[in-house]
């Protein structure tokens, strides 16, 4: 009984920490609809900062903790809204998602730069060494204290939204903000509220996390996105249902680690319950409950032709050749890097870009198509590279299947949980904490095993793909993937089925990424379990949508940008989590610029083109002649 009573209150713990992060993420998405990914992020940095006044610089805890609670925390999240979501409100769901998810890169590079990874913290207790008896159970006065602070802020919330103007305003604006400013409220100033009181609830979080694990910056992040659970029960909108899932969800977790087994599969289970409970709870929601507005898409570029399509790849494999003729081994290595990446960041475009559903797993395809090529291809064998077009296509169908229903941001979550969930539960169990050996395909007559051939392979690959998947947005099924990102209730009305659409797409999208892991196990030889890590997911997407989401163009320099990362930072050690940085800094402008570098090309050459036409249609001018008419000169005469 001591032992469940001891798990108990480790559940309730957690618990309340869940719920103090998940109901911030519930107070910012009602006010403006953006959901804030980088809400973990947010917690991390003020417990780094509230470690650095308390510990490092020696302030007084209280001092320390009202510098960050009162404060940073609001004022960064009301510069937050003001610069970063107000001018994404509207747009488009995957927008506003790559714009936090930028945010959440570029806090975690920010901290990196701050606080070095390589130096051990630790963030003492509250109240330390004190603790009081419950019959034959000693509870810490630190385990009481979060969740004094939990029921505090639950009351305190409680009696703001319904007693307060300001709080009573803030209830208007998530209802109607139109009818809320013709009342005298401002629902900008509200919303700008709402992000400063999440920002706070976020810090809070953090900093009562942060004892109770290492201060790590990933580990914090990460933990406080669990949260994100939490307010999906409370459908991103009531609050006392978000605490109640956030409390199932922290005595799930603690029951898991007391009573699972310690080996085998189940143990690496306990890991990621927040995960499977998110994708529990999105696949379970009443279709009702998932309504969110989609946004405005921005206009699409013109889809080049197909002798514009051929021209364009043969120009490309010619550059390659070329290209390879004056590299070095090194040179070669990043090129092939770049086609690599460009063809997961293709499959990308095929499905957020044309068809507008959101993945953060993309990688996770990768790195199955990787693993098949190292099980199956032996000799390089083209085995394996039917393998991982298989089993990646296999794994996004079934992840297709039951997210069928669910667009944008609840997409968004149910990949990004599978995702997760797949770095534990798959690649964490076959590749451990070694790495797989994977051989590059040989192909009859080809020399495949040279960098030079690997790397003018690569360019072949992609540039074949190209061609495939602008074939495939110029035909019928092209029309009906784009018709469904524009509204899938219209194409339901007509006849279109909606559902085979969907999951014909995301199954050709996730078998292109495994294919394009065949490649990358080829060209590095050997692959690890970190190399597919789900935040490596979101950073695809982040560079698509400053390359371009719906551009050939903008996954070749989207795969550039991500490629020569690593020549960066190897010429700039001492800035660890330098593409986070950089990806996340270049990410936040995506809002005020929504098709990309590929986007501004296609459209200075669609008005290029125009020009063009527009000249050739032009009449010439009419003859005038500068010599007298002699005719009617006779004729006067």
């Amino acid at each position: 009984m001591t032992t469940f009573l001891a798990f108990t209150t480790i559940g309730l713990v957690a618990g309340c920490i869940y719920a103090l992060t998940a109901t911030g993420l519930v107070v910012t998405y009602t006010t403006s609809g953006v959901f804030n990914f980088a809400h973990g992020a947010i917690g991390m940095v003020a417990a780094f900062t509230y470690w650095q006044l308390s510990v490092e610089w020696d302030w007084p805890v209280p001092l320390a903790l009202a510098a960050v609670l009162l404060v940073l925390a609001p004022l960064f999240g009301a510069i937050v809204e003001r610069l970063l979501i107000r001018p994404v409100q509207g747009a488009a769901v995957d927008l506003s998602l790559v714009v936090t998810l930028g945010l959440l890169l570029f806090l975690i590079g920010l901290a990196s730069l701050l606080w070095r990874p390589t130096t051990a913290r630790n963030l003492p207790e509250f109240f330390p060494g004190q603790s009081v008896q419950v019959g034959s159970l000693a509870v810490k006065h630190n385990q009481l204290a979060i969740v004094a602070v939990a029921l505090i802020v639950a009351v305190g919330l409680k009696w703001f939204f319904s007693r307060t103007r300001t709080g009573i305003a803030m209830r208007a604006v998530v209802d109607d903000p139109s009818l809320a400013a013709l009342a005298g409220c401002t629902p900008a100033r509200i919303q700008q509220l709402s992000w400063a009181l999440g920002a706070t609830l976020a810090s809070l979080a953090g900093i009562l996390l942060a004892p109770l694990v290492t201060l790590d910056i990933f580990v914090l992040t990460l933990l406080v996105i669990n949260g994100y659970a939490a307010a999906l029960v409370g459908r991103l909108k009531s609050l006392p249902m978000t605490a109640a899932g956030a409390i199932v969800l922290g005595l799930s977790i603690s029951y898991a680690v007391g009573y699972l087994p310690s080996g085998g599969w189940l143990s690496e289970v306990q890991g990621v319950i927040p995960m499977l409970f998110l994708f529990v709870v999105l696949v379970l929601l009443p279709p009702a409950r998932l309504r969110t507005g989609g946004g405005q898409a921005p206009a699409t570029p013109t889809v080049p032709g197909l002798r514009q399509s051929l021209v364009a790849a043969g120009g490309l494999v010619v550059v390659a050749v070329v290209l390879s003729l004056v590299l070095g081994p090194s040179g070669l290595a990043t090129g092939g890097r770049v086609f690599v990446v460009a063809l997961t960041l293709l499959s990308l475009v095929l499905l957020t870009g044309y068809s507008g559903q959101v993945s953060l797993c993309q990688l996770t395809f990768v790195g199955l198509g990787a693993y098949a090529m190292g099980t199956w291809g032996h000799g390089g064998s083209l085995l394996g590279v039917v393998g991982a077009v298989v089993l990646a296509g296999a794994a996004g169908a079934l992840v297709a299947l039951p997210t069928l229903r669910l667009r944008g941001l609840y997409l968004a979550l149910a990949t990004y949980a599978f995702a997760n969930a797949m770095d534990v539960l798959f690649f964490g169990q076959r590749f451990g904490r070694g790495s797989l050996e994977v051989e590059r395909v040989s192909l009859p007559g080809i020399p495949t095993e040279s960098d030079r051939a690997f790397f003018l392979l690569t360019a072949v690959v992609f540039a074949v793909a190209a061609v495939g998947v602008l074939a495939l947005r110029r035909g019928p099924f092209g029309r009906r993937a784009t018709a469904i990102a524009d509204s899938p209730a219209a194409c339901a009305t007509l006849g279109l089925d909606v559902n085979r659409t969907k999951l014909v797409i995301f199954t050709l999208s996730a078998a292109l990424a495994g294919l394009s892991g065949a490649l990358l196990g080829g060209l590095r030889g050997t692959v690890g379990a970190d190399e597919f890590a789900a935040l490596g997911s979101a950073l695809l997407l982040l560079v698509l949508r400053i390359g371009g989401i719906n551009t050939v163009t903008g996954a070749l320099f989207g795969a550039l940008v991500v490629s020569l990362f690593p020549v960066l930072q190897d010429n700039v050690p001492g800035l660890s989590n330098l593409s986070y940085l950089l990806t996340g800094l270049a990410a936040l402008s995506v809002g005020r610029d929504p098709n990309g570098i590929g986007g501004r090309l296609s459209e200075a050459g669609e008005k290029r083109r125009h020009r063009k036409e527009a000249a050739a249609r032009e009449l010439p001018p009419p003859y005038t002649s500068t010599e007298p008419d002699r005719e009617a000169d006779l004729v006067l005469r």
